[in-house]
């Protein structure tokens, strides 16, 4: 049984704090000595120079006082949410390499080695894997295990190129000062997976080991809400990537209804049998194309204003969007769309004005008429998209 450990700062590098083991709580009496006396007993063991840290939210049932008796140091964090707490503790942390995991004894602390030994190794994040390490029967919920997880963990691979089979562990090692300097904004569960896109954007070296988990020791529910905290797992992961939020989309809808409408500006096209794309599938067409700009727009603003306001780094698309996407540019664009779409709309219009501006009976002038709309619509919203564009660039003074 380990007792109270003192721990001291110093300005000797011989006596430096190599790691703390960083626990958010709130009202977690029920299994923080379990907890803090498994970390304790890590340190004791591995010889580590090292510290327990709980970063407290709020509890009012003894949580404190117990990690306190301990030996364990406590930071109180008054801003509400798993992510403020974690992000008040990082920065308290004395050590040059944080553990973190869950108060609730799902996780096991007495075996840290794995990660201790990769980030003395190099690598800036340690996530740990608990579907190469063991899930023990009843301490995931089926729906975590075999739907949420994976997809959210594939999702994340799949947007973030980020190598790692858990996307959502709850426990994972750091080097503190490279997640203090992604300075990380969110407040709430979703940190954890700002934590991990962040960094993979970043450039960090992440690595991945094993780890078990088991059942929690609390007879309350859990924090964690299934529905209402994946769904804001999954809007934080689109919300960091404009390209599948929106590019991809624009992308594939300005392609689809453009070569279509082309196809069939013309005339119809029979598909195969009685099978026939007419002048209602062009119509659709070019509904399509105008919502694939739309959202190919609204990934360009998306891309400048998060790299503006730092929420994402400044990458290679972002200096090439920067160098293209000027009002000038984007403008002198939408004019020449427009001055298209107006000769393709005066051409139906002298047509109906042939057939005395009766009805249209040929189906060539729809056509016409419909694609020149939609290239004027295209060039309406390119233009004031133009201006909007400017409006970020608007260089402003430090205060």
């Amino acid at each position: 049984m380990v007792g109270k450990q003192e721990i001291t700062e110093s300005s000797d590098e011989s006596d430096a704090i190599e790691l703390t083991i960083l626990m958010p709580c709130l009202n977690e009496a029920e299994t923080i000595e379990v907890c803090v006396r498994k970390a304790l007993d890590y340190i004791a063991r591995d010889g580590i120079r090292g510290e327990v840290l709980i970063a407290d939210n709020g509890s009012t049932d003894g949580s404190i006082e117990i990690a306190e008796g301990l030996g364990a140091r406590v930071v109180n964090v008054e801003q509400k949410g798993y992510g403020a707490a974690l992000a008040g503790g990082i920065e308290a942390a004395r050590g040059t390499f944080v553990i973190m995991g869950d108060a609730d004894d799902s996780y096991d602390f007495s075996r840290l080695e794995l990660f201790v030994q990769e980030l003395r190794a190099g690598n800036d994040l340690v996530m740990g894997n608990r579907f190469r390490g063991g899930i023990s029967e009843g301490a995931m919920p089926f729906l975590h295990r075999y739907l949420g997880n994976p997809v959210l963990s594939f999702i994340g691979r799949l947007f973030f190129n980020i190598r790692i089979g858990d996307f959502h562990c709850g426990m994972r090692g750091f080097r503190r000062q490279s997640i203090l300097d992604l300075q990380l904004h969110t407040s709430g569960m979703e940190f954890a997976s700002e934590m991990v896109v962040r960094s993979a954007m970043s450039r960090l070296k992440i690595a991945e080991v094993p780890t078990t988990l088991k059942p929690d020791g609390r007879s309350r529910p859990p924090h964690l809400r299934t529905w209402r905290d994946g769904w804001r797992h999954l809007k934080f992961l689109l919300m960091h990537n404009p390209r599948w939020l929106f590019v991809y989309p624009g992308l594939f809808f300005t392609l689809v209804g453009g070569i279509t409408a082309l196809v069939l500006m013309f005339g119809p096209v029979r598909v195969a049998g009685s099978v026939e794309l007419g002048t209602n599938t062009f119509l659709a067409s070019c509904l399509i194309t105008i919502v694939g700009t739309q959202l190919l727009t609204f990934g360009a603003l998306a891309r400048m204003i998060a790299t503006t306001s730092g929420l994402l780094p400044v990458g290679e698309p972002s200096k090439i969007l920067k160098n293209w996407a000027t009002t000038d540019t984007i403008a002198l664009f939408a004019f020449w769309l427009l001055l298209f779409g107006l000769l393709l709309f005066g051409i139906a219009f002298g047509q109906w004005a042939r057939l005395g501006f009766g009805d249209l009976s040929n189906p060539l002038t729809t056509r016409l008429t419909v694609a020149g709309f939609s290239l004027m619509a295209i060039s309406v919203q390119s233009a004031f998209a133009a201006f909007l564009f400017g409006i970020i660039e608007i260089p402003t003074r430090e205060k």
